[in-house]
Protein backbone atom coordinates (compact mmCIF):
# COMPACT_ATOMS: atom_id res chain seq x y z
CA UNK A 1 0.00 0.00 0.00
CA UNK A 2 1.29 3.36 -1.09
CA UNK A 3 -0.30 6.82 -1.11
CA UNK A 4 2.09 8.77 -2.62
CA UNK A 5 4.83 11.13 -1.48
CA UNK A 6 5.11 14.98 -1.73
CA UNK A 7 7.33 16.42 -3.53
CA UNK A 8 8.68 20.05 -4.27
CA UNK A 9 6.17 22.73 -4.46
CA UNK A 10 4.09 20.65 -2.21
CA UNK A 11 2.57 18.38 -5.36
CA UNK A 12 2.20 14.89 -4.41
CA UNK A 13 3.45 12.17 -6.03
CA UNK A 14 1.05 8.94 -7.46
CA UNK A 15 1.11 6.36 -5.33
CA UNK A 16 2.84 2.96 -6.38
CA UNK A 17 0.56 0.72 -4.80
CA UNK A 18 -3.74 1.04 -3.97
CA UNK A 19 -4.66 4.48 -4.33
CA UNK A 20 -5.76 6.54 -1.25
CA UNK A 21 -9.35 8.33 -2.23
CA UNK A 22 -9.97 9.45 1.45
CA UNK A 23 -12.52 6.34 1.68
CA UNK A 24 -12.80 4.26 4.42
CA UNK A 25 -10.87 1.28 2.62
CA UNK A 26 -7.75 2.94 1.88
CA UNK A 27 -5.57 1.17 4.39
CA UNK A 28 -8.26 -2.01 5.39
CA UNK A 29 -6.24 -5.03 5.48
CA UNK A 30 -2.86 -3.57 6.29
CA UNK A 31 -0.91 -5.14 9.36
CA UNK A 32 0.23 -2.05 11.69
CA UNK A 33 3.75 -3.06 13.48
CA UNK A 34 4.70 -0.24 14.70
CA UNK A 35 3.35 3.25 15.53
CA UNK A 36 6.59 5.91 15.96
CA UNK A 37 6.50 10.07 16.68
CA UNK A 38 8.84 11.69 14.30
CA UNK A 39 10.54 14.29 16.48
CA UNK A 40 13.21 17.45 16.32
CA UNK A 41 14.58 18.57 19.53
CA UNK A 42 17.80 19.69 19.17
CA UNK A 43 17.49 19.66 23.16
CA UNK A 44 16.04 16.42 23.44
CA UNK A 45 12.12 14.93 23.50
CA UNK A 46 9.66 17.01 24.73
CA UNK A 47 5.60 17.73 23.89
CA UNK A 48 3.86 16.28 20.75
CA UNK A 49 5.79 14.74 17.30
CA UNK A 50 5.85 17.17 14.05
CA UNK A 51 4.58 13.43 12.36
CA UNK A 52 3.63 9.72 13.09
CA UNK A 53 4.47 7.09 11.12
CA UNK A 54 2.54 3.92 10.78
CA UNK A 55 5.02 0.65 9.86
CA UNK A 56 3.86 -1.72 7.81
CA UNK A 57 4.18 -4.98 8.54
CA UNK A 58 5.78 -5.77 4.80
CA UNK A 59 8.30 -3.06 5.36
CA UNK A 60 6.36 0.18 3.91
CA UNK A 61 4.81 3.26 6.24
CA UNK A 62 2.55 5.89 6.11
CA UNK A 63 3.58 8.88 7.44
CA UNK A 64 0.82 11.80 8.70
CA UNK A 65 2.58 15.14 9.23
CA UNK A 66 0.90 18.63 10.87
CA UNK A 67 1.31 21.55 7.79
CA UNK A 68 1.32 25.15 9.35
CA UNK A 69 -2.70 25.36 8.81
CA UNK A 70 -3.09 22.47 11.22
CA UNK A 71 -4.25 20.06 8.75
CA UNK A 72 -2.55 16.61 8.13
CA UNK A 73 -0.82 15.67 5.28
CA UNK A 74 -1.05 11.72 4.65
CA UNK A 75 1.78 10.45 2.40
CA UNK A 76 4.08 7.18 1.99
CA UNK A 77 6.59 7.06 4.51
CA UNK A 78 10.17 6.70 4.19
CA UNK A 79 10.59 3.99 6.85
CA UNK A 80 13.56 3.32 8.21
CA UNK A 81 14.64 6.57 7.14
CA UNK A 82 13.95 9.95 7.68
CA UNK A 83 11.52 12.21 5.42
CA UNK A 84 13.28 15.07 3.03
CA UNK A 85 11.88 17.68 4.86
CA UNK A 86 13.86 16.42 8.26
CA UNK A 87 16.60 18.99 7.89
CA UNK A 88 19.47 18.80 9.79
CA UNK A 89 18.77 15.53 9.80
CA UNK A 90 20.80 15.03 13.09
CA UNK A 91 18.46 16.97 14.68
CA UNK A 92 15.68 14.78 14.15
CA UNK A 93 14.75 11.10 15.75
CA UNK A 94 11.84 8.79 15.62
CA UNK A 95 11.12 7.29 19.13
CA UNK A 96 8.04 5.20 20.39
CA UNK A 97 4.91 6.85 22.02
CA UNK A 98 4.52 6.01 25.43
CA UNK A 99 0.90 6.47 25.71
CA UNK A 100 0.60 3.90 23.04
CA UNK A 101 -0.52 0.36 23.78
CA UNK A 102 2.54 -2.30 22.04
CA UNK A 103 0.79 -4.56 19.29
CA UNK A 104 -1.42 -7.01 20.41
CA UNK A 105 -0.53 -10.88 20.15
CA UNK A 106 0.59 -11.67 16.80
CA UNK A 107 2.86 -8.34 16.93
CA UNK A 108 0.52 -6.58 14.75
CA UNK A 109 -3.11 -4.88 14.47
CA UNK A 110 -4.98 -5.25 11.32
CA UNK A 111 -6.65 -2.13 9.90
CA UNK A 112 -10.24 -2.47 9.57
CA UNK A 113 -11.01 0.59 8.23
CA UNK A 114 -10.10 4.32 8.14
CA UNK A 115 -12.07 7.62 8.40
CA UNK A 116 -10.91 10.92 7.85
CA UNK A 117 -12.63 14.17 9.13
CA UNK A 118 -11.80 17.55 6.82
CA UNK A 119 -12.49 21.44 7.16
CA UNK A 120 -14.68 23.14 5.32
CA UNK A 121 -12.24 23.47 3.04
CA UNK A 122 -12.20 19.61 2.65
CA UNK A 123 -8.67 19.40 4.26
CA UNK A 124 -7.88 16.41 6.24
CA UNK A 125 -8.02 17.59 10.15
CA UNK A 126 -7.98 14.32 11.62
CA UNK A 127 -7.25 10.97 10.53
CA UNK A 128 -8.84 7.57 12.28
CA UNK A 129 -7.08 4.12 11.75
CA UNK A 130 -9.42 1.77 13.18
CA UNK A 131 -7.98 -1.46 13.92
CA UNK A 132 -9.44 -4.59 15.90
CA UNK A 133 -8.19 -4.12 19.19
CA UNK A 134 -8.87 -0.37 18.82
CA UNK A 135 -8.56 3.25 17.11
CA UNK A 136 -5.82 5.41 16.39
CA UNK A 137 -6.99 8.99 16.13
CA UNK A 138 -4.53 11.23 14.67
CA UNK A 139 -5.39 14.80 14.79
CA UNK A 140 -3.37 17.82 13.25
CA UNK A 141 -2.16 21.17 15.13
CA UNK A 142 1.20 22.77 15.53
CA UNK A 143 1.99 19.34 16.35
CA UNK A 144 0.54 16.33 15.58
CA UNK A 145 -1.57 14.55 18.76
CA UNK A 146 -2.05 10.72 18.69
CA UNK A 147 -4.38 8.67 21.22
CA UNK A 148 -5.46 4.92 21.16
CA UNK A 149 -8.99 4.03 21.86
CA UNK A 150 -9.54 0.67 23.21
CA UNK A 151 -12.76 -0.91 22.48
Amino acid sequence: MSVGREMPGGEISPPAGRLRHGKADWLTGARITAVLGLFYRPEGRAGEPEAVEFVLEQGQSVLLTCASDHTLSITSGAWPGLPDWCVPAGQWQFEQLSRLPPPPYGGAWTVTGTQERRDEHGEVREAVIRCENGDFAVLGGDTVSIRFLPR
